[in-house]
């Protein structure tokens, strides 16, 4: 093994790639099974968003609190005390079901979760600067190809081992990746951090933090919701997880053609209000056409999710004059947007509880992306810093 690196750089891309897998399997397990979770736990429309709520809530304060982290307990040892968190989460589902049960796995999963997003680019920057690029986009490979899978595979794994069994399935592949990551990745020291700095202003640090979370808030509203919407409408649980897994996968070549065109958009406002449009045309086909175009819905929806999470994090990255102002910068943004994006989920079960429709949820979130293309304005090149 070469001196000051952990593993041979393809290896530590297949680890990356399967911790990555681990990270949503939680929420997105959660939606093609709303009816039996209803029934088994006895969960309302807002204790069930919940379930999605609080990780989502929890990566947040997992983001603020990244490098801190990163400079007390080091991201290797961080990475391992993640997964063994979210391990323990997932199997304790398997032992008790109750509402409140499932609230306390899904802040410790959610605790988990949040800690490895927080910490896994550290590492990659650390250990393999000159790769960082490829494996990050493995890292989140992995994380939408994780959702994708769980999603299609919800229903015909509770029709076979029922309902418990099915929710502690991703807790085994947490603790395998744990073991993995044991065996496998050296541990290394903390990384020193440099007090937060930067010379953003506080306003233009608060609009990036509004539109990373209105954005990321409309991937955890459907998340959430998009498969009980289709089975109240009639579908089957296993149709709509499926639905939910096509949108995923949507979201995965959304990201990669974003990667690869953005170098033709200096000014990045086109390509962002672009994207804005297909999610807006998503949102409202699910309003006005749910039965008639639920395909080329969810293909809109993942179009625009997938796109607008990248361009949110590059738009921010291009507000920062150093890689460390980028760093704080990033905390600072995922942190306070996973925090609103927690929210959407909420405000359709309020919705849902309160006898509307859940098309009053997506007239919410329609209304949000358009706020969005009112900021992406604001984000002219020549002004990034003010």
């Amino acid at each position: 093994m070469m001196k000051n690196k952990m593993l041979f750089p393809l290896l530590f891309a297949a680890i990356v790639f399967l911790v990555g897998l681990n990270l949503r399997p939680m929420l997105a397990i959660i939606g093609p099974l709303f009816p039996v979770l209803q029934q088994h736990a006895g969960l309302s429309g807002t204790s069930f968003s919940l379930l999605t709520t609080l990780p989502v809530a929890m990566m947040g304060l997992a983001a603020l609190s990244g490098p801190w982290l990163t400079a007390r307990i080091g991201p290797v040892t961080g990475i391992a005390a993640g997964l063994l968190c979210l391990t323990a989460a997932c199997l304790w589902r398997g032992i008790n079901l109750t509402a409140f049960q499932l609230m306390l796995t899904a802040l410790a999963g959610g605790a988990g979760i949040g800690v490895i997003q927080a910490l896994m680019p550290a590492l990659i920057r650390q250990r393999f600067a000159e790769a960082a690029a490829t494996l990050m986009a493995l890292f989140s490979t992995g994380i939408m190809a994780g959702a994708a899978l769980t999603a299609a595979s919800a229903e015909p794994l509770f029709s076979w081992l029922g309902l418990q069994t099915t929710l502690t399935i991703s807790g085994g592949l947490a603790l395998l990746t744990f073991l993995i990551w044991l065996i496998s990745v050296r541990r290394t020291s903390p990384i020193n951090v440099a007090p937060d700095a930067t010379t953003l202003t506080v306003p233009r640090t608060v609009l990036l933090t509004l539109f990373f979370g209105i954005g990321t808030g409309a991937y955890t509203l459907v998340l959430a919701w998009l498969p009980p919407f289709y089975i109240q409408l009639g579908w089957s649980a296993r149709h709509s997880g499926y639905l939910l897994a096509a949108l995923t996968l949507t979201e995965v070549v959304a990201g990669f053609i974003v990667s690869a065109t953005l170098h033709r958009f200096p000014d990045r406002r086109p390509l962002l209000l672009g994207v804005l449009a297909l999610l807006l045309a998503g949102l409202l086909s699910l309003v006005f056409y749910p039965d008639t175009m639920p395909v080329f819905s969810a293909l809109l929806l993942g179009s625009g999710i997938g796109a607008l999470f990248p361009l949110s994090l590059i738009v921010t990255l291009d507000h920062a004059r150093s890689a460390r102002e980028a760093g704080v910068l990033l905390s600072r943004v995922q942190g306070g947007g996973y925090l609103i994006a927690a929210l959407m989920p909420l405000v359709a079960g309020w919705v849902r509880d309160s006898g509307a429709s859940l098309n009053q949820a997506w007239l919410i979130m329609s209304a949000g992306v358009v706020l969005l293309m009112v900021m992406a304005w604001r984000f002219r090149p020549e002004i990034r810093a003010a």
